[in-house]
């Protein structure tokens, strides 16, 4: 039976019932939804305004549904138009006129905006303990790899050495980011809009701090119209998912290129690899892939929940209904890439060699050679800087690199030059120096990496 029966003369064509329903995708909500309930029968009976005995008797059956439905004793009814009305109408059948009073004072506009932000703050510290755990992967792979050189890439050009410990600390930073923004996510949805009623509150003398405090949270919302059509928290929430899946995406990439047979900087374990149909020696990052891909729907639940949102006046809207589905795809599936994500990194191989062959390669210690001549031989940098590019173009001709370039090749383009220049141009070197805050040096690194330990061990 619809709890709007009451005004209507005929019955609802079973079509308008399927396309109103929302019981698919709320039921997830059951436990939010008892849990609401609870505070709010707690709190009518404290208030005097239904009896305390059916209030106790309504929040021990609520808990004993609860139960039921976890333990599998009693089937969330598909055909019910959504989880409120599932709630209700089973405690009513259980517990008979109390059941009905539970609903006193509240109308599902505010319960419905409870109960999403419930479930939403629920998810939210689930996603925050995922990305807490991925940064302490890339933190301890820091440390293991503080002083492996290799290439640093700039429009994906080898151009100055790093390490590999140094290029992981990027993405830790990346995703400190990410939690931090579901921290102020979680601030700004700190308030329970339970009271707000329909759009008016209620003339019932509801004590809405009790309520609020009952279920987490700061205070109650201010403003009833705003408590029940605010739905920033899922865009804000959504857009924390996105630029989380954004960094998830480069990551993923890099992992792709870097097991490539052109790259062979790493391998990831087998376990999170597939092969191919056709070809034998096929071993792919398909995991990485799907990270990499599954981010392009994320944006589309934000772009979704803004467009929804944009043109509604005040205050509840049917078209809000489609909040639901939005935000819980996108922390679902940020949920689902994180999972596999942290013990992929944990496992895979890194090719320590192939990084420092590349290094070498790529002609990334040439501003250290600039570098040389400016600060050993007093020479202006852009004269280095012209001189250096020349012994470049010099290896290229000759197969070499900077390194193995004999030195009366270079004191051909540059008289000053001495053996001091195979110093200067070490990569162990190069990134050795790079001391400044935030720089490659190994010692940089290792603190780096201690410090996003400590952050996420607390």
């Amino acid at each position: 039976m619809k709890l709007w029966k009451g005004r209507f003369k005929k019955e609802a064509d079973p079509k308008t019932n399927d396309f109103n329903s929302s019981i698919a995708f709320d039921s997830r909500m059951y436990r939010q939804d008892i849990e609401g309930s609870i505070a709010h029968a707690t709190m009518l009976g404290k208030q005097g305004i239904i009896d305390k005995e059916e209030s106790m008797k309504i929040c021990v059956e609520l808990g004993k549904l609860r139960e039921d439905i976890e333990s599998g004793a009693l089937a969330i009814d598909p055909d019910a138009e959504d989880i409120h009305t599932f709630v209700e109408q089973e405690l009513t059948a259980r517990i008979g006129n109390a059941g009905k009073r539970l609903h006193t004072g509240r109308s599902r506009n505010d319960q419905v905006a409870l109960d999403i932000r419930l479930t939403l703050r629920e998810a939210c510290l689930g996603l925050k303990a995922q990305l807490r755990d991925l940064v302490r992967v890339l933190g301890e792979k820091a440390l293991v790899y503080k002083a492996a050189v290799m290439p640093g890439y700039t429009h994906m050009q080898r151009a100055q050495p790093v390490t590999f410990g140094h290029h992981l600390l990027a993405y830790a930073e990346m995703l400190l980011r990410d939690i931090g923004r579901f921290d102020d996510a979680l601030k700004r949805m700190d308030q329970c809009p339970l009271g707000s009623g329909a759009l008016a509150g209620t003339t019932y003398p509801l004590d809405r701090e009790l309520t609020a405090s009952l279920l987490g949270f700061s205070g109650p919302t201010q403003n009833s119209l705003d408590g029940v059509s605010d739905r920033d928290f899922c865009a804000e929430i959504a857009f924390a998912v996105s630029m989380a899946m954004v960094h998830l995406s480069r990551l993923c990439e890099e992992l792709v290129l870097w097991c490539s047979w052109e790259f062979r900087f790493i391998e990831l374990d087998d376990a999170f690899c597939t092969g191919s149909s056709i070809m034998p020696q096929k071993k792919n990052p398909d995991l990485a892939e799907l990270i990499r891909g599954k981010s392009g729907r994320v944006f589309g639940d934000l772009t979704a929940l803004l467009t929804m949102m944009k043109g509604l006046p005040l205050a509840y809207n049917k078209d809000m209904q489609e909040d639901k589905e939005a935000v819980f795809d996108a922390v679902d599936t940020l949920k689902l890439c994180l999972t596999p994500l942290a013990p992929m990194l944990e496992t895979m191989t890194v090719r320590e060699d192939n990084m420092r062959r590349a290094a070498a390669k790529g002609f990334i210690n040439a501003t250290d050679c600039a570098d040389y001549l400016v600060s050993q031989k007093g020479l202006p940098f852009r004269d280095a800087y012209k001189i250096t590019g020349e012994l470049v173009a010099l290896c290229i001709d000759q197969g070499l690199t900077l390194e193995e370039l004999p030195l009366e090749e270079y004191q051909k383009v540059c008289e000053s030059f001495d053996q001091g220049v195979y110093q200067a141009i070490s990569l162990e070197r190069a990134t050795g120096d790079r001391k400044v805050l935030g720089g490659p040096a190994p010692e940089n690194v290792e603190a780096q990496a201690k410090r996003v330990l400590g952050l996420v061990k607390k």
